[in-house]
């Protein structure tokens, strides 16, 4: 038997690989399971060949729901020590994956130090980086350019890579004809709607779809299918370019996995709440039931300053209905390249939205650490309380800023001595209750 490629590769051949293994047992699952799910392109373990100190996660709509935190520097905002600090801050509270959206500087030594130290799924955008590899503008690229940059992503150890291979030159007749509010407010969509429209030719993604499939299975890379077309406001949601798209990602994912290569498929954007369940089932109908990831969505469009809440809200009901993988939102959505303090509130809001799904769908053992929490209230055990907290230095904080007057270790300096907690213990335990 010749060697296994990639993990969907060694699924369908029946072998259980390390990384298969460690997944199971952090999902509560069945190998088996879990290799038929790989197998059939329902999940994904996300695992270049070259990322060595990866801890592998799973990702699928019947396993946790993941987060991704997307980092990176720009022209105006490009210190690498910090945005080190804001990746090692990010797993410390829990993010699976970290994207590396960095668009200025040397790159490649950050992208490659992320792979040799950072021990969570990293994602890249190759397009990002052609014009800063190459130091040229976009129109004197060409597609062969394109492809090299997405291998030089897989050798350096990636092991996502957002390609956004479903718009064509059909796409710029669409955009012009159906007069969207928005336009394409995806950068790496951008990028390529910008690079056919001035170059004639036709997207290099689609184009050399089959060689890239050749690249990422030599290093086991997964593709993550861009959605060019999400929606950037609600007036967009789930309109023809959105859809037309989504219908090219569908052909696009059976193609990749002839090839064993494994997939994901990106998603909205801005999306109205009512729209949001109806959008992961039409996913799930075209892609084949492959991991849907998605920004958000955002179910309002007027919350600059807020879209971490707004996406959180969006995010619940899409992990809930189907989707696996939830990009993290920030307060600096729209306004700024987030700092240290976005990002952790972003990936709190990110990890409740997740949560909160994974309760409703069932995802076992999901719902033990409420219990807990419940339990620790109930007790009034503050330090208890605290070790369940998705985010227990804010949660110590908070009270330790706003301690009652007195016997601090029974109440909180919201109710005092009038604690339905407290006062229940007493009753139940037929204690005297005292108030004044």
């Amino acid at each position: 038997m010749r060697e296994c490629t990639t993990q969907m590769d060694a699924a369908r051949k029946g072998i259980i690989t390390k990384e298969l293994k460690i997944v199971a047992e952090k999902e509560h699952m069945q190998e088996e399971e879990l290799r038929k799910l790989v197998a059939e392109g329902k999940a994904v373990i996300c695992a270049n060949k070259n990322h060595t100190c990866l801890n592998p996660e799973g990702v699928g709509s019947m396993l946790r729901t993941k987060i991704n935190v997307n980092l990176g520097v720009s022209r105006d905002v490009k210190d690498y020590n910090v945005e080190m600090e804001k990746v090692m801050s990010a797993v410390n509270m829990g993010a699976e994956a970290i994207m590396d959206l960095s668009s200025h500087g040397d790159t490649r030594p950050f992208r490659q130090k992320l792979v040799q130290e950072c021990p969570v799924m990293i994602g890249t955008v190759p397009v990002y980086d052609s014009v800063i590899h190459y130091q040229r503008d976009l129109d004197t690229l060409s597609a062969k350019d394109f492809v090299e940059v997405v291998r030089m992503h897989a050798q350096d150890g990636v092991d996502f890579v957002t390609l956004h291979c479903g718009i064509t030159r059909k796409t710029i007749e669409q955009i012009r004809k159906h007069k969207r509010k928005m336009n394409i407010v995806s950068r790496g969509g951008s990028l390529v709607f910008a690079w056919m429209s001035m170059t004639g030719e036709e997207n290099p993604f689609y184009e050399y779809f089959d060689e890239i499939l050749d690249i990422c299975e030599e290093y086991d890379v997964t593709i993550s299918l861009g959605d060019a077309c999400r929606p950037g406001c609600l007036a967009d949601a789930t309109d023809v370019c959105q859809i037309e798209e989504l219908v090219r990602l569908g052909e696009l994912t059976k193609r990749a996995w002839d090839h064993n290569v494994q997939v994901m498929v990106e998603g909205p954007g801005h999306v109205p709440l009512n729209q949001v369940a109806a959008n992961m089932e039409v996913q799930k109908s075209i892609c084949m039931g492959a991991p849907f990831y998605v920004l958000g969505p955002l179910v309002t469009d007027i919350a600059p300053g807020y879209d971490h809440i707004t996406a959180a809200i969006g995010g619940a009901v899409a992990a809930m209905s189907g989707a696996a993988f939830l990009c993290y939102v920030t307060p600096a959505e729209h306004l700024a390249l987030p700092n240290l303090e976005d990002v952790r509130q972003g990936i709190v809001a990110s990890k409740i939205a997740a949560h909160a799904a994974d309760i409703a769908k069932g995802i076992p053992g999901a719902r033990d650490i409420d219990d807990k929490m419940a339990d620790a209230r109930r007790a009034l055990d503050w330090e208890a309380q605290f070790a369940c907290a998705i985010d227990p230095e804010r949660a110590r904080a908070i009270r330790d800023d706003r301690l009652p007057e007195d016997d601090h270790s029974d109440t909180c300096s919201m109710c005092g001595k009038f604690c339905a907690v407290r006062s229940m213990n007493k009753a139940l335990a037929g204690e005297h209750i005292d108030i004044l």
